[in-house]
């Protein structure tokens, strides 16, 4: 954890990847927020995971870490913040991160799961990721959608419901920040 408070101090410095009153709470709201996702899911060795809009490398850098046996691929169209992802995962020796400057319609490959840290509406999202989700099932929840979400969710999530499960997170870290943030599955029928 010193490791990666160093490394995003010193690109934080450089790339405004974490607002600057913000990066005092990096483990609390990046790192451990991020790290909700393995509360609902461990992926399977040899999965694949798409980290779409993962800005400086959240949530893809803190799993990724977790689940060295699972393969990431960091997505943003912000070219500097992929740098700082690449560089961060590079420094500490991920093996299992690849990093991509594009959008993610341009993305052609193929992921048991696409994770995300509330880039955009979840209808928006399954437009963007549909495409890139396998259809051969190999973890415990269906392949789909996994991310990471605040607030009331009842109006985004009301067109697919009925594919939809969420977890409060306040149900596992008791810090005030997790009150109202949720992880969100998304299951893609295919």
């Amino acid at each position: 954890m010193a490791q990666l408070e160093m490394l995003y101090g010193e690109w934080n410095a450089k790339v405004n990847v974490i607002s600057r009153k913000d990066i005092q709470n990096l483990y609390e709201h990046h790192v451990l927020h991020s790290l909700g996702i393995a509360k609902v899911i461990e992926f399977k060795a040899g999965s694949r995971v798409m980290d779409l809009g993962t800005g400086g490398g959240f949530p893809g850098i803190p799993l990724a870490i977790l689940m060295p046996e699972v393969e990431f691929h960091l997505v943003d169209s912000i070219g500097k913040k992929v740098r700082v992802a690449q560089e961060v995962a590079r420094a500490i020796g991920l093996k299992n991160v690849r990093c991509s400057h594009c959008r993610a319609e341009e993305v052609k490959d193929e992921y048991d799961f696409i994770v995300s840290r509330a880039v955009m509406p979840l209808a928006d999202l399954m437009k963007c990721g549909r495409k890139n989700i396998s259809k051969v099932q190999r973890n415990a929840l269906p392949n789909g959608m996994v991310v990471l979400k605040g607030g009331d969710l009842k109006g985004e999530m009301a067109s697919m419901r009925s594919l939809c499960t969420e977890w409060e997170l306040s149900q596992w870290f008791e810090e005030d920040f997790f009150k109202e943030k949720k992880v969100v599955h998304v299951s893609v029928r295919n």
